[in-house]
Formats: structure tokens, sequence, C-alpha cells
């Protein structure tokens, strides 16, 4: 990474593009507080995130950022519904709570009538939508997609972005990183890197 310098506003809409390798997904971990910057700070908010200790760090993850993965990360030994219910486990809510909020979030993104089923008894788009459902649970005001639909034919990953947009219409902050320049129609500021820098945006 060499000088990198970005403003992202709250309520905005953001693609991250640039080819494989040129630091995309490492710019989405330091903003998502995974890693911290070795020089530089990266203020989320008024919160300088290198001054953070890991504690706070992992507070933040949990209270303000949603995490959405190409891979899904989804636990294979859990079942829909306890994937969507784990974040809230770290933040000490009880077990009625937590059931009771992944339940109305599989109903949103239609699911509900797969929350018993383990991921691998589900399709890619579905285990992408119970991810989406996982990284809303503990009402984020930023979305961190780190190629959503990278694994997905295409009509389930057009599916994928109306649930992106349609969030964003509601107020979140989405931060889209992608090497396919077709998803950035949705964006309403693109930020292009090369090479571990900024180039455009």
């Amino acid at each position: 990474m060499n000088g990198i310098s970005c403003t992202i506003n709250k309520g905005e809409f953001v693609a991250l593009i640039g080819p494989s390798g040129s630091g995309k997904s490492t710019v989405m971990n330091l903003i998502g507080c995974l890693d911290t910057p070795t020089q530089g700070k990266i203020l989320l908010g008024k919160k300088n995130v290198q001054q953070l200790s890991e504690n706070e760090a992992a507070e933040i993850r949990g209270k303000y950022i949603g995490f959405i993965f190409q891979t899904f990360n989804l636990i294979p030994s859990l079942t829909a519904l306890e994937n969507v219910a784990l974040p809230m486990l770290f933040q000490g809510i009880s077990w009625t709570v937590r059931r009771e909020r992944a339940e109305k979030l599989l109903q949103q993104v239609g699911l509900a009538h797969r929350k018993h089923h383990l991921p691998n008894e589900l399709s890619g788009g579905q285990r992408q939508r119970v991810a989406i459902a996982r990284a809303l649970v503990n009402d984020p005001e930023i979305i961190l997609a780190d190629e959503p639909t990278g694994n997905l034919d295409t009509k389930t990953g057009e599916e994928i972005m109306k649930m992106l947009t349609a969030l964003h219409q509601q107020g979140k902050t989405i931060i889209l990183v992608t090497h396919n320049p077709a998803l950035t129609r949705l964006a309403n500021k693109i930020i292009e890197m090369k090479d571990g820098m900024i180039v455009s945006g």
C-alpha cells in the first residue's frame, strides 16, 4: 500500500475496484478493523483505528460493521439460524432474543423455510443470503461486501446486488469490493486501485 487517501461518507454506496492483487481486500480489512495500519491513520467516525485495543476493535466490528464474503464464511456445523444468530452471542444477548432476531432476518432474505438446514444443504445463493442476514443481525451502519457475487451464477448474483441496493436505500453505508466493472453501476462513488495505490476516485 502506498499513499492511500480517501473519504467515505455515511450513507454512500462505494465500489472499490481493481484487478486481483491491487490492494482492495487489504483496504477492506483495514476499514473493517481486521488489520491495523503500520503507518498513517484510519478514522472510523471520530475513532482512530490504529489506537484501538484488540477488544475495542472487536467491539466496533461487532456493533458497527457487517461483513459479507465471497466464500460465505459460514460455520459448517451450525444451521442457517445458528449462523445468523452467532454474532449476537458476543454481544451478550440471550438465546431467545438471538433466535427471534435471526428468524426475522432469515424471513427477510426469503429463507425462513431453510432455517434448520446446514450450509452444505443450501445452494450458493442461499448461503450468501444467510451470510447477508448474519451481517445485518447487529444492525450495523457499514456493510463491507468482498466479491459477494463471485461464486454465484449471474441471476443469483443480480438478486444479491438488489439486496445490497435495498440496504443502501435504507441508509446503510455499503463498501463493495469487486474486480467486476459491471457491478459498479449501482454505486454512487467508485474508487479504483492498482498496484496498492488509488488511481481514481
